[in-house]
């Protein structure tokens, strides 16, 4: 399977809840309709943070394996990847290490085609091990020009996905900027890895529309924006893909 993206990934609900947006999936059943809709709008891959019992987010195996089946069976042929978020074992990187390792134990069917490591939180260097004997592609998410550094100091130890150039908690207004300066930064380093740029809140509409005009892939989700690009609410995921769909096709238009 092919994991490369043209375009568009749409991300599921992150650590959203109902009280955020009444179509935040997270049951699997859930999410495996939300990501078919997606994908039928135009999403070339998914991502999700899959939900234990208790609603939480989880990087347990079965939590894992129960979400990532689903939305295969509903996508045949779509990539499908998650978090593996630090704030997830509650800050403890030896507890993600020992979650993440029990992946390798799953079926391929059930098994994540990649996974995002955050280049920002402690132990990421041994979770891309764990990922890599697992046969689970790792993506390099790059916050910052400090977060490029690390990647650059590691990339001959890591054979990476994609590098995710993300900007967040920053205004609609100092988006491009911020994220030109990691791009910037990214092209002084040299990284042979292709690139997907996205931002959250404030930041997501003006980046989907920079992403357009630099020819790069992005994503989109309720994971990073409930609203449109004009402010007002969406109905679901399968939207916010139309939406962004259009917002770079004006993005690159003559």
């Amino acid at each position: 399977m092919s994991t490369r993206i043209e375009r568009l990934k749409v991300c599921l609900n992150g650590g959203r809840s109902r009280g955020d947006h009444p179509a935040v999936p997270l049951a699997p059943v859930e999410l495996a309709a939300s990501a078919a809709a997606a994908v039928d709008a135009g999403a070339e891959a998914v991502h999700l943070h899959p939900r234990g019992a208790d609603g939480g987010e989880s990087l347990l195996a079965a939590v894992i394996a129960a979400a990532v089946t689903a939305v295969r069976q509903a996508c045949p042929g779509t990539p499908v990847g998650v978090s593996t978020g630090l704030w997830i074992t509650g800050g403890d990187p030896a507890a993600r290490q020992s979650a993440v390792a029990a992946w390798a134990g799953l079926p391929a069917v059930a098994r994540p085609d990649f996974a995002s490591v955050n280049l920002s939180e402690p132990g990421w260097e041994g979770l891309c091990d764990i990922l890599a004997s697992a046969e689970i592609a790792a993506e390099a998410g790059i916050g910052s020009v400090a977060d490029a550094d690390r990647f650059a100091a590691a990339r001959q130890a890591v054979d990476w996905l994609r590098i995710l150039v993300e900007i967040s908690d920053i205004p609609a207004h100092k988006a491009v900027a911020a994220a030109d300066e990691v791009l910037h930064r990214l092209d002084e380093l040299s990284p042979t890895a292709p690139r997907l740029l996205h931002g959250e809140g404030p930041a997501c509409w003006p980046l989907i529309a920079h992403a357009g005009t630099l020819g790069l892939p992005t994503r989109i989700g309720l994971e990073d924006t409930t609203v449109g690009p004009d402010g007002s609410a969406v109905r679901d995921n399968a939207e916010l893909v139309q939406l962004a769909l259009q917002t770079r096709r004006a993005s690159t238009a003559p």
